[in-house]
């Protein structure tokens, strides 16, 4: 049953969590690989890699001893007037790993962060150019870009976590993904009639995340590049979750050949390790900010900004990429939860199983009892975290196959068991 967890840990206010109502969350003590062991010393099997960051699982032995000889050193600094060689060398390996020219490098904190960045870039861009009125966002249904104020504005309207701040934030311009040429020809008709007051189209690639694991083809993307070149606005791509291999490619634009104006990246970017993002820019994006007015520059500096620890952190992981096979570890993934996951779609309440790289989805009709199916999936020593009516799997890539079993197996169980529906 729920107690008031408000009483039990008073000084701690947890995310999207009703307070009164939520049972009292479990206590973690250490994690290793793909495993988080709890205070009473059971073991958990990480299926979502801590919000898809811990891309090598935790601990990495690598990024472990990078963070730590730049500890001994210098573990912080301001970025402002100085500059150090962990940001150099990330930027570096970030603006030759992206495709195209995207190669300017704005650091931030969070993801949400990054997305903000992403916004007031495009805005001052087209003002520092001289045209005025271009000032919203294009982005899409069951999107989700943040939890900060500017980018709950571009997140959709009527997703259960922003609804209640209708009317507190900038009216921006939604849309339907062009997933068929009626959508296509719709999107070409509102940027033909509204380009004039926007800056920018956003969009999550490939996998619209917190809005329910929803998928889409690469060919949408080429489709919203053309028409970003069209109606001349730039095109910004949130890949903050699919970003460093997650749907099988280092960055899911690669898959469409495209590249965007400006792109967001965050989660795995230090394997999930610390907090640092980056808002990362075209040539021409960043051109349009040099000038001899002091007015014209991006007015915008976090505290923590580039962090050595993180930039640390960063190359560390980008380093283990280049030398373990994660990509090739992403596609066993992929085909053993295609192989495992499918059993579900014959069970009662299932409404759709898919998987994209190294992300399962058993998507639901409804979760009746959000609260019993987390504790069923608990009860079989798995960690997994379902959301609204989507039961999903983002494991770390190294993962072993027995422990991807124990995942899939167990969400094929806690479903046959109906753990999702209230008890009787």
């Amino acid at each position: 049953m729920s107690t008031d967890i408000s009483t039990g840990l008073p000084q701690i206010w947890l995310p999207y969590t009703q307070m009164k109502t939520a049972p009292t969350p479990l206590v973690a003590t250490r994690t290793e690989g793909t495993t988080i062991v709890l205070e009473d010393g059971r073991e958990l099997v990480d299926g979502i890699a801590s919000w898809w960051t811990a891309c090598h699982g935790y601990n990495h032995p690598h990024i472990r001893a990078r963070i730590g000889a730049q500890l001994e050193r210098m573990p912080h600094v301001m970025l402002g007037g100085l500059v150090h060689e962990p940001v150099k060398d990330l930027s570096r390996r970030l603006a030759a790993l992206l495709p195209g020219d995207l190669d300017h490098c704005f650091y931030t904190d969070s993801g949400s962060v990054a997305v903000e960045v992403a916004m007031k870039m495009a805005i001052q861009y087209w003002i520092n150019r001289g045209v005025t009125g271009r000032k919203k966002l294009l982005s899409f249904r069951d999107g989700y870009h943040g939890d900060t104020l500017a980018t709950m504005s571009i997140c959709d309207p009527e997703e259960g976590m922003h609804s209640l701040f209708a009317g507190a934030f900038p009216e921006q311009v939604l849309a339907d993904l062009p997933r068929d040429e009626a959508r296509i020809d719709a999107l070409d008709t509102l940027l033909a009639e509204r380009n004039h007051e926007i800056a920018a189209i956003i969009v999550e690639p490939l996998v619209q995340g917190a809005g329910g694991m929803i998928f889409h083809t690469p060919e949408v993307l080429a489709r919203l590049r053309a028409l970003a070149d069209k109606h001349d606005v730039l095109l910004i791509l949130d890949e903050i979750f699919t970003g460093f291999g997650r749907t099988g490619t280092m960055f899911a634009c690669e898959q469409a050949g495209i590249v965007p104006d400006i792109i967001t990246l965050s989660k795995a970017l230090t394997g999930g390790t610390m907090a640092l993002a980056a808002t990362v820019a075209r040539r021409h994006v960043f051109e349009a900010f040099l000038s001899d007015s002091p007015m014209a520059a991006l007015m915008h500096g976090p505290t923590f900004m580039a962090n050595p620890l993180a930039c640390t952190a960063a190359c560390a992981s980008l380093e283990i990429f280049e030398r373990e096979s994660r990509l090739d570890q992403v596609a066993a993934i992929s085909r053993r939860l295609c192989e495992e996951l499918e059993p579900c779609r014959a069970l009662p309440g299932v409404r759709d199983v898919r998987v994209l790289g190294a992300i399962g989805v058993v998507e639901l009709y409804s979760i009746d009892d959000m609260n019993r199916l987390k504790a069923a999936l608990v009860a079989h020593d798995v960690w997994v975290r379902p959301f609204r009516q989507i039961v999903y799997l983002t494991p770390a890539f190294t993962i072993t196959p027995d422990a991807l079993t124990k995942l899939t197996s167990a969400i094929q169980s806690v479903i046959r068991e109906g753990a999702f529906r209230k008890a009787a």
